[in-house]
């Protein structure tokens, strides 16, 4: 009687437990649309919890859900934005219109309350809606106390005089008050203070010994699966912190010769790298719904090979939201066809370098959102950049459909009357 009370029992447990799954899990459907418009958004991603489907052409996607569960979505061109779904009728999820004109914030930049309130003062003078933020710069510091840069030992290699500030959660929040969309920037690669903690993943010279380039910074190797995952620590990091954007820069191998990786350093390995990377990060980051981005060098749009730097055009498409060229005119040293003095004639260089990377992909304008110059050219006459070159750039990219531009000064400074208005 006992064993025939306990097998009943454990029957009734399983078929309730089946009963509960059947209840909380259904098939829920819903739409995507324009919060102004009140029109269909196409190829919408959709997330809910871990697991992503892409919206139809008419904005409308079906998912296996529990009841109450939050769904969220993105599009190039929008705001992100969530719903909870809900067993008594599909979701509708309305994305408000977006295209991000943004300034640069270095490490110093946003921990200095006078660069930040500058920046933010544009908000209210210039067409300016958006901030690039140095989540990890150039030099591997962070305007934070990174648990992942503690816990793998960069930290301790950054110097005494980075300014980490412990109310970095605070100025995000209230950086987000004033409506501006952020952008985290991670430079990936060129990390010399994770190579310092970890010399077994720095990039070597042919001898064998740690290779610096023209700053005398070590980089670390772009095969390694040890830095891919603490990059990807730091992009989890501001994901929580509520950007809205993680954008990968120096995600591309020395543009040096005489440098030696864990595997051979062919055209094949370096863009399965790069690529491999993207990828990684957007499975990591699903459940946070953020847009992911990556900066590439203006030839790249140009060069039908990967530029030697493992950054093949063709392939960024699939695995970002945004591609992000630097098509400043003083990187443009060698000229392009017909323009031998690219700061002469600034917005030629954006118009025609847009064109040749929608030509390409075949991707609309919206899934690009370049790099301008706002600073003094360093290649040709030293000219520098005011409101008329700024505004060049500036219409050549809206032209375009670009998802807005971003503007670059490394000192952070920026004078609202050379910014559209």
């Amino acid at each position: 009687m006992t064993r025939r009370l306990f097998v009943s029992a454990s029957l009734s447990l399983l078929l309730a437990a089946v009963a509960f799954v059947s209840v909380s899990a259904y098939a829920a459907s819903g739409i995507v649309v324009d919060a102004h418009s009140h029109m269909p958004v196409a190829d919408a991603t959709v997330t809910i919890d871990d697991r992503v489907v892409l919206a139809d052409g008419e904005g409308r996607f079906t998912s296996e859900a529990p009841d109450g569960a939050t769904v969220k979505a993105r599009a190039p061109g929008y705001r992100r934005a969530e719903a909870t779904l809900l067993r008594d009728g599909a979701v509708t999820i309305a994305l408000p219109p977006l295209r991000p004109r943004a300034v640069y914030l270095s490490v110093f930049g946003v921990t200095s309350e006078t660069l930040r309130e500058d920046a933010v003062r544009l908000v209210d003078t210039t067409t300016v809606n958006a901030l690039v933020i140095d989540m990890k710069g150039d030099r591997g510091m962070t305007p934070y106390r990174s648990p992942a840069r503690e816990a793998i030992g960069a930290a301790a290699h950054v110097g005494e005089h980075a300014p980490a500030t412990e109310t970095f959660q605070s100025i995000i929040d209230d950086l987000h008050r004033h409506g501006l969309y952020l952008i985290a920037r991670i430079v990936v690669f060129k990390d010399d203070p994770l190579a310092r903690a970890h010399p077994e993943w720095a990039v070597r010279n042919l001898e064998g010994e740690p290779w610096r380039d023209r700053e005398g910074l070590l980089w670390v190797d772009p095969f390694s699966r040890e830095v891919w995952r603490h990059n990807l620590d730091l992009a989890e990091e501001a994901a929580r912190a509520g950007f809205d954007e993680i954008q990968f820069d120096y995600v591309r191998f020395p543009d040096a010769s005489g440098v030696s990786f864990a595997l051979p350093n062919t055209r094949a390995n370096r863009t399965a790298a790069i690529v491999g990377f993207l990828q990684a990060a957007r499975e990591r980051l699903i459940r946070y719904n953020v847009f992911i981005s990556a900066d590439i060098f203006g030839y790249v749009l140009w060069n039908l090979d990967d530029t030697a730097i493992g950054q093949q055009l063709e392939t960024l498409g699939p695995v970002l939201d945004y591609i992000s060229p630097m098509l400043y005119p003083s990187g443009f040293t060698w000229g392009l066809p017909g323009c031998a003095d690219p700061v002469a004639d600034p917005g030629q260089i954006v118009r025609r370098s847009l064109a040749e990377a929608k030509r390409r992909t075949g991707l609309p304008g919206v899934r690009f959102r370049p790099w301008l110059q706002a600073f003094r050219d360093y290649a040709f006459d030293r000219r520098a950049f005011d409101a008329d070159d700024i505004r060049a750039q500036v219409d050549a990219a809206q032209a375009a459909d670009t998802d807005g531009w971003m503007l670059w000064n490394p000192r952070n400074r920026y004078d609202s009357a050379q910014l559209p208005h």
